[in-house]
């Protein structure tokens, strides 16, 4: 059965009343994909309706939103899977500009490895040009980014540092990528960290309320965070406890925290509560600990509190058992409040998930990519109807 469990919050305040249970339109955009590797959600043809992106196997393709057709992008890049995709409009013209990585083999800390920005035609239901861009080894995530001009540069994170074995040995190196004028021509890279170890997600944030975004980084050594300053990139450990997965939100609007899976592939769901004082240690709660094979977070407010919940979804692959998607509202700041709705299902073994209000209702829906279930899913959020 599918299910999510719930614990409940409005606007920051533990309440008491049970809230109703949430509801669900669920529908398979794709039932034959062969892994699933990355989504993304973006305009792809300017007709301003959020589209899905995806990064699978051999092919990156996109789904037009409201039917939901599938145009292939890409394909065969490289001789290995792909792994990772960003979209985003970087130019401001009403559409999507694609990066993605591939040569994907975490084995191989040396050769491995691809990034690809993609130039679309004028006729973006048909196929996009690569241009093959250097690379690290390991290439898994990316993400677009806006620098200190507001202008965005591409960030790309490797799961393992150059000759890294078992996890020790150089740090992945995490890379900003800056855009040339034509994409064509060499793309400049600069560091923003070389020390993390099994280095599995990160996100963009923008905690300083200016036009550049800053970034956190989850792996072996825990949550780190990494600021722009005039001399580079500074950085500061947040957590101490190895993680795969980081998003963040703020509790009623105001506190922050940060959601983790732990460890890479884990099976706990954990909240970090933002210190009082600057230099505080982040207090940690476990949320859940018995995902199996954790591979995907997303924080948004899908049930309408006023206040964000954390969305998680897993693979089950390893010990086997029922995939799954959960949802929780974090409570209040010591965790009162707690209740839970469970409504079934394992037909999406999540390789990864993103939230978006796909079809304008001002309600999020949970977009899934399953890996063994071979499907792209939308669970349209329908809100606490009866």
């Amino acid at each position: 059965m599918r299910y999510l469990l719930i614990w409940v919050l409005a606007g920051g305040v533990a309440v008491a009343a049970e809230l109703a249970a949430p509801k669900f339109r669920v529908v398979d955009i794709d039932t034959k994909i062969e892994i699933g590797y990355g989504l993304a959600i973006a305009d792809v043809d300017g007709d301003g309706k959020p589209d899905v992106l995806l990064a699978d196997k051999k092919q990156i393709v996109w789904y037009r939103n409201p039917a939901w057709e599938k145009f292939v992008i890409a394909e065969n890049l490289t001789e290995k899977d792909n792994v990772c995709i960003a979209a985003a409009d970087i130019d401001g013209d009403g559409r999507c500009e694609v990066a993605v990585g591939a040569e994907w083999n975490p084995g191989d800390t040396l050769n491995s490895g691809a990034v690809f920005f993609l130039i679309a035609p004028a006729d973006r239901t048909q196929r996009w040009e690569p241009v093959r861009l250097p690379h690290e080894p390991t290439v898994h995530r990316m993400y677009w980014v806006k620098n200190s001009a507001g202008k965005y540069e591409l960030a790309v994170q490797p799961l393992h540092g150059r000759g890294n074995k078992n996890n020790a040995g150089a740090g992945a190196k995490l890379l900003t990528y800056t855009v040339p004028k034509d994409p064509r021509q060499e793309w400049q890279t600069a560091v923003v960290g070389d020390f993390m170890h099994a280095s599995h997600n990160f996100q963009a944030i923008n905690w300083d309320v200016d036009p550049e975004e800053e970034l956190l980084a989850a792996g072996k050594e825990g949550i780190w965070y990494f600021g722009r300053t005039a001399s580079g990139w500074k950085n500061r450990q947040l957590t101490d406890q190895p993680a795969g997965e980081i998003r963040e939100g703020r509790l009623g609007g105001t506190r922050r925290f940060l959601a983790t899976i732990e460890p890479m592939h884990g099976i706990t769901v954990a909240l970090y509560l933002e210190p009082g004082a600057p230099g505080g240690k982040w207090t940690r709660r476990v949320l859940d600990e018995t995902l199996k094979d954790g591979h995907a977070l997303a924080v948004g407010d899908v049930l309408g509190l006023g206040s964000p919940q954390i969305v998680a979804g897993w693979r089950a692959m390893n010990p086997r058992g029922a995939p799954g998607i959960r949802l929780y509202v974090p409570g209040d700041a010591a965790g009162v409040g707690a209740q839970k709705f469970e409504i079934g299902g394992t037909e999406v073994a999540v390789e990864d998930l993103k939230l978006a209000d796909l079809d304008g209702d001002g309600r999020l829906d949970i977009i899934a990519a399953g890996r063994q279930t071979k499907n792209v899913r939308i669970f349209f959020n329908l809100g606490t109807a009866k």
